[in-house]
């Protein structure tokens, strides 16, 4: 569930840069830190009352002060009953400001935990998508994965393809990687990924496609004999 997903026009630039000179990472996560247990307050009484609107522009002002190219999700947490994530969507001009702004989080405890990208659910099989009327179980989610020089392309497919339209069917099958994969993940190891919209032969589901690729990373990551 998501309390917000920031994705759309950027808000104004904050006053902290008002000359359009970003802050360097360092100084940008002190002073998103320092703001955030100012309005922390705010935030869980909006997320308590379940009215996250009340606090959206003050965490969009909050973020594009780190940099305003930077998106953000307030989830339900893993650990934690809330988990805030800010992410450059892989983007590496951003990763010096992410790495910053986790390098300086504080530590995780009952209410918040923090991620610098997007991470995987635990079971993405338990995961139920809703497109406008329609509920797309991702257990019904099948894939081909091929490995290709240590990356993986990969064809989605789901029975509910051919009833959805162009973008429909476009979210839902990069959605299903990510949260299986998580976005870091996803974004070093996914090569080619494409559309199915009939069912291929020796298609594999998510959690096995889960192994498969994070079994790429501990192949190499083990010491050659």
């Amino acid at each position: 569930m998501s309390w917000f997903r920031r994705n759309r026009p950027e808000p104004p630039r904050p006053a902290a840069h008002p000359s359009g000179h970003l802050p360097n990472p360092e100084e940008a996560a002190q002073r998103f830190w320092e703001r955030w247990f100012e309005l922390l307050p705010q935030v869980s009484a909006a997320l308590g009352d379940r009215e996250p609107h009340r606090v959206e522009n003050e965490l969009c002002e909050l973020v594009a002060g780190i940099h305003p190219d930077l998106h953000f999700t307030v989830d339900r947490g893993h650990r934690a009953i809330y988990a805030l994530v800010i992410s450059g969507q892989e983007d590496p001009r951003l990763r010096p400001y992410t790495d910053a702004w986790k390098a300086a989080a504080p530590p995780e405890d009952m209410i918040w935990e923090y991620h610098d990208s997007v991470p995987p659910v635990p079971d993405p099989t338990e995961v139920t998508v809703n497109l406008g009327a329609r509920r797309l179980p991702l257990a019904d989610v099948r894939v081909v994965a091929q490995v290709n020089d240590g990356l993986v392309d990969v064809a989605v497919y789901h029975p509910e393809f051919a009833a959805l339209d162009e973008e429909q069917r476009r979210t839902m099958t990069f959605l299903p990687l990510d949260v299986t994969l998580g976005e870091r993940l996803a974004g070093e190891r996914l090569g080619r990924v494409e559309t199915a919209t009939t069912e291929p032969a020796a298609t594999i589901g998510l959690l096995e496609f889960r192994e498969l690729v994070r079994g790429l990373d501990q192949s190499q990551a083990e010491p050659s004999s």
